[in-house]
């Protein structure tokens, strides 16, 4: 189905006017609806032509897709807002539960006069209309995600036609990702906003059906549990060792070994692990996952190792649940096949009779061959009913961290990920043999990565690691969490090697892409200050959408609303930093206490002994980020006229090495040869300056006084030069080495030259004019 057809039946009739119009760019592009030109004429693409197409594009179509989403988005909020607040009435709000803590049982009497003051039927009439108004804006919010991912969609797939099509003199690619940054579609996560309809839903419907305030909770029923909860993301190369230092100091590497899990080999390397994904000639598995449909799965075949060494092979199927945008969480069944049965099952001629009978034969635990049979019935008829066939193969590289024995924190590193076509969809050129159900070209000659062989359009290299952690249960480890939030690691939620496989490969043959397709091509690396800030600014949103959803329920639902307003200390930050934060903290101490202890009593919480710094509001610590974090460009901000350091409190030690300076010297080769051009530069300008003092040396007579003057000047200047530049080589040098967080700016050195060189070249001419006067 081609692109402007699947626009058209997936446009929300209200929002008609404010889709791309995908129509009017293909009239621009001269291509009608088969694809091809419209008239002899067309194939004349001139510059005006290519001026009007990117103008429509990137500036008109774009831009208004980009204000009504932005608009839309903050509508819903203001929506969303405006129902909290005509809850607030039958809330059993904060300070009514601050009010028991303090009075006991005088607060109930309170309760109910509050409760009394709204009558039962306006009561119910509220509510009513707050769940009419909460399944409009539940719809708007669908339909919003929609829009937004249809529309993205649409954008690429012009600027891919364009680039087929019209892209002679540049590609319009690149440009379309740089206008993308700056309006950003399909990039913003929901999920609070979903969170806050969800608690509303709960109370508005909790509250019709009579249920008693103590069922009025909606923290409590999400908090317990022992499922797990993953979190996602990208790591750049650069990273990828630290990264792998941070966790190793409190996990563990997971050794696999493939023999025997009673022996560990400490010598043996990571494994890798091919998957091979299964899908249908119209792709409807990676449709419905990336439109988060309910109930979409995937499937693939699984296994470590190269397969000539017979490694076990696992079939799984996985299965999104209804809660998988929200906690990543999701079902599976799985089971074991040998390599020559897995053709046979895929066609449904042989139906694990072997296997099952083998198990049976071995009194194995009924449960267990229940579940081996109703895993492999299930994965069949998947197979069977969507007309399954493997199209695609992901191979990369594991690193597991992992306690022994304690599965609450699971942590992967996934390094040197290739998605490589495994599909027959070609049948004059098809990549796998349609008769078989993988690439042989690839499994009998053992190939790995980086696979120099594999034709190119059949190969992806993904840019960067994968990181994936995984923690049972609600608690919360303050190392993860700064992991999690540090410049080493970009968020990636809900990312999927399936999907983006399939992006990159087939884009020919998908009508929709995933949100974090266009972030590929970008640098992810970030100053520690940028990644802090960022963070910062996320709690600070996160606590006052906890306090709205908070509100409906007491302050039991909002413990960790505290912890928000507390100042976080980069680990990245500076020394000068910590020196004004000890400070501000001694001479505020007494002031601070006093408000630290009040907001205990209202919080019912006790302060945090751990803690540094005492708990003070969250806009005094952004207050010191411009003048606090260290300069570490010459694009940086003049030095600030530093303070006397004010003596350290009594807990607390000066560090004698700051993290940032700890460990091996790892300076990018950028940098190093940056400084050696620098200096080879000098080398050069002073050679010049040394060759023209000769020539004009030579070229004068012995009477001509004036131009052997200016030659020993000249002579003079390229012995600066030389000395300069070797100077400033070394001053930088050793900057590098130390770490320091100076300028590396020198600017005096070319002043001097250019001023004098202009002082002498005057001269020169004044001289020579006078004597042609004389004459």
């Amino acid at each position: 189905m081609r692109f402007g057809t699947t626009l058209r039946k997936n446009i929300y009739p209200p929002w008609r006017e404010h889709y791309v119009d995908y129509d009017k760019l293909k009239k621009l592009l001269k291509e009608n609806d088969a694809g091809s030109s419209i008239d002899s004429e067309s194939d004349t693409w001139t510059p005006e032509d290519e001026s009007a197409f990117v103008d429509e594009l990137m500036n008109t179509q774009l831009q208004k897709v980009h204000k009504f989403q932005t608009d839309m988005s903050q509508k819903l909020r203001d929506r969303t807002t405006a129902c909290e607040k005509k809850l607030e009435p039958l809330a059993l709000g904060l300070k009514s539960d601050k009010g028991k803590e303090k009075a006991g049982e005088d607060s109930e009497g309170d309760k109910k006069e509050e409760k009394d003051t709204v009558k039962p039927e306006e009561r119910e009439k509220i509510l009513k209309e707050t769940l009419k108004d909460l399944d409009s804006i539940t719809k708007e919010v669908k339909e919003l995600e929609k829009f937004s991912r249809i529309n993205y969609t649409a954008f690429f797939k012009a600027t891919k036609k364009h680039d087929r099509k019209r892209g002679q003199s540049y590609r319009l690619r690149p440009f379309l990702e740089t206008r993308l940054a700056a309006h950003p579609l399909n990039s913003e996560d929901y999920s609070p906003l979903i969170f806050r309809l969800s608690a509303m839903y709960s109370f508005v419907r909790q509250s019709l059906e009579g249920k008693p305030k103590e069922a009025l909770s909606f923290a409590e029923s999400i908090t317990g549990g022992e499922g797990f909860t993953s979190h996602k993301f990208w790591v750049h190369p650069d990273n990828i060792l630290e990264v792998k230092t941070v966790i190793l100091r409190r996990l563990p590497v997971l050794v696999y070994n493939p023999q025997t899990s009673k022996v560990a080999e400490g010598s043996q390397r990571d494994p890798t692990i091919t998957s091979i994904y299964f899908d249908n000639p119209s792709f409807k598995l990676y449709t419905d996952k990336v439109n988060h449909t309910p109930e979409a799965g995937s499937l693939r075949l699984r296994w470590y190792g190269q397969l000539s060494d017979k490694p076990e092979i696992v079939f799984e199927r996985k299965i999104m649940t209804e809660d998988d945008t929200i906690n990543n969480s999701s079902k599976e069944q799985r089971f074991p096949i040998k390599q020559k049965y897995i053709q046979p099952f895929i066609r449904n001629e042989y139906h694990m009779e072997k296997t099952i009978s083998k198990m049976e034969s071995q009194n194995k635990d009924p449960a267990s061959i229940a579940s081996f049979k109703k895993a492999a019935t299930d994965i069949q008829s998947f197979i069977q009913r969507h007309n399954l066939q493997p199209v695609l193969r992901a191979n990369y590289t594991r690193t597991a961290f992992q306690i022994p024995g304690d599965d609450r924190v699971r942590i992967s590193l996934d390094t040197n990920l290739a998605f490589i076509r495994e599909d027959a969809l070609d049948h004059d050129r098809p990549c796998r043999d349609p008769e078989d159900w993988h690439r042989r070209d690839i499994d009998a000659a053992g190939l790995e990565y980086p696979f120099k062989t594999i034709r190119k359009g059949e190969i992806n290299r993904f840019p960067f690691a994968l990181l994936e952690i995984k923690t049972k249960g609600m608690k919360n480890y303050e190392w993860i969490d700064d992991l999690m939030n540090s410049h080493l690691v970009n968020e990636s939620a809900r990312f999927s090697k399936f999907v983006h496989g399939v992006a990159m490969l087939f884009e020919d043959n998908v009508n929709t892409f995933p949100f974090w397709i266009g972030e590929v091509d970008k640098d992810i690396r970030r100053e520690p200050q940028e990644a802090f800030e960022a963070e910062q600014e996320r709690k600070r949103k996160a606590a006052e959408d906890e306090f709205a959803v908070g509100s409906l329920f007491g302050s039991k639902t909002t413990p960790k609303s505290k912890s928000y307003e507390r100042p976080i200390v980069s680990p990245y930050g500076s020394p000068e930093m910590a020196r004004e934060l000890a400070r501000r903290d001694t001479a505020t101490s007494a002031l601070s206490r006093s408000a630290m202890q009040e907001e205990a009593r209202e919080g019912n919480e006790e302060p945090d002994s751990d803690s540094d710094t005492p708990a003070q509001p969250h806009q005094r610590l952004l207050s010191l980020l411009p003048s606090s974090f260290p300069q570490t460009s010459k694009y940086a901000r003049r030095k600030q006229s530093k303070t006397p350091n004010a003596p350290l409190p009594s807990h607390l030690r000066a560090p004698g090495t700051w993290i940032k300076d700890q460990g091996p010297l790892r300076v990018e080769a950028k940098v190093w040869l940056a400084n050696q051009r620098t200096y080879i530069k000098w080398q050069h300008v002073s050679v010049l300056l040394a060759s023209l003092s000769l020539g004009l040396f030579n070229a004068a007579g012995e009477t001509n006084t004036v131009a052997r003057v200016l030659a020993g000047v000249y002579t003079v200047f390229a012995l600066f030069a030389l000395a300069w530049g070797y100077g400033v080589y070394v001053w930088r040098r050793n900057m590098i080495t130390k770490r320091s967080g100076a300028e590396f700016d020198a600017p005096l050195g070319p002043l001097l030259v250019c001023g004098g060189l202009c002082v002498a070249l005057a001269l020169n001419f004044g001289f020579k004019v006078c004597v042609l006067c004389e004459m």
